[in-house]
């Protein structure tokens, strides 16, 4: 039996008469499309939502401890007198930074003369004072210092951290430390020691980090927050923590749709280690892909959002889309316009019509393709009975 073979003019015209489009994008995939929040502007403002790509890079493992500072206790130092009087002059207060070997007090001893003799108090370190008793007129006891002055140009953080994690670490293990009275501000520390015993309602050692202060801004009695880096890996794809979601068993981030604005797809994601601000990816995710950092937990109680995916797809494309997400076929818009009873006359008359000629027009050239490979085949039968 002769295959015919149809002309691609008239290939065309049958799939647009059967409602078909060469270039018809299929559906979406139903799971794809339950798992897809699509916002308008407003909705994208009043979520907050921001976005940061994902990017392979280097990778922090660390455990998380709180602690606070404190002063290093040889860079702490008194002011004294040697002798009993009282204090003619005054020269620094709680607060006040003082040089080295400059002048604090005057004091005039109780011993007697015309005018009694006096001694100056210098200062033994440079430093903050911290602590102050003195007042002008004040009587003078040696065994009672006036100030204490503390050297800030380093400082100890002091974490407590759990036993069971204070065996992975030893002297160097860089920690990243925050001070919460700095939030804009981060600091190194490297650890010197541990604490002498263990705390044995908590369960912590302390960690003794050794931090360099040059701005003199870190204070003893400060709460802090440390990152202790216990290994370092190269080419991890990772996320910030707050894009993560969901519950350990079932963890989820979500992906800004690569063709859809402000659509945002819940994808389900496996992890690895984390640290105290960012989550290892080990699979769900690839390079270059825009995740939700700022809004995405309220993504999760948005439902499907302030705009349908029809919608969506219709803005993004520029032509009608199916409910399921695929392109509208000429058949299916005419068929809807029949439904609709001719709500727009003008565009859907016309639609129709344009419909019926394409179909009418294919019948015919149908036939005559029909009638002329009968026509073709006629001789080809005949040629044995002439033989």
């Amino acid at each position: 039996m002769r295959r015919i073979h149809l002309p691609p003019f008239i290939s065309l015209t049958l799939l647009l008469a059967a409602g078909i489009s060469p270039a018809a994008e299929e559906a979406i995939d139903p799971k794809r499309m339950a798992n897809t929040v699509v916002l308008d502007e407003t909705g994208v403002q009043n979520l907050g939502i921001e976005t940061t790509m994902v990017e392979e890079a280097d990778f922090e493992v660390s455990i998380f401890a709180l602690g606070r500072i404190e002063a290093i206790p040889a860079n702490r130092a008194a002011v004294s007198s040697r002798i009993e009087g009282r204090i003619l002059e005054l020269s620094a207060t709680l607060g006040d930074s003082v040089e080295k070997d400059a002048p604090i007090a005057k004091i005039e001893s109780r011993q007697p003369g015309d005018p009694p003799p006096t001694i100056t108090l210098s200062a033994p370190i440079g430093g903050l004072v911290t602590r102050s008793d003195a007042r002008l007129g004040d009587p003078v006891d040696p065994n009672s210092p006036l100030l204490e002055i503390i050297d800030l140009g380093e400082v100890y953080a002091v974490a407590r951290v759990p036993e069971h994690q204070a065996g992975k670490m030893q002297p160097g293990t860089v920690a990243h430390i925050r001070v919460s009275a700095l939030p804009d501000e981060a600091f190194d520390g490297e650890l010197l020691r541990f604490g002498t015993e263990a705390n044995r309602e908590s369960g912590t050692l302390d960690a003794v980090f050794r931090l360099p202060n040059p701005s003199g801004k870190l204070r003893p009695g400060m709460r802090a927050e440390f990152s202790v880096v216990l290994d370092y890996r190269e080419g991890v794809m990772a996320v910030p923590r707050e894009a993560l979601q969901g519950s350990p068993a079932d963890r989820f981030v979500y992906v800004a749709d690569f063709d859809l604005e402000n659509a945002y797809v819940k994808s389900p994601v496996v992890v690895g280690q984390q640290n105290d601000q960012m989550v290892e990816i080990v699979s769900g995710l690839f390079p270059a892909d825009e995740v939700v950092t700022s809004g995405a937990y309220s993504l999760a109680f948005a439902g499907k959002g302030s705009v349908s995916l029809k919608e969506a797809l219709d803005a993004a494309h520029g032509h009608e889309h199916n409910a399921d997400g695929s392109e509208m076929t000429a058949a299916q818009k005419a068929a809807r316009d029949a439904e609709m009873g001719g709500g727009d006359h003008g565009h859907g008359h016309g639609s129709s019509t344009l419909t019926y000629f394409f179909m009418a027009s294919t019948g015919v050239l149908l036939a005559l393709l029909i009638l002329q490979s009968f026509k073709n085949r006629r001789p080809a039968e005949a040629e044995p009975l002439n033989s």
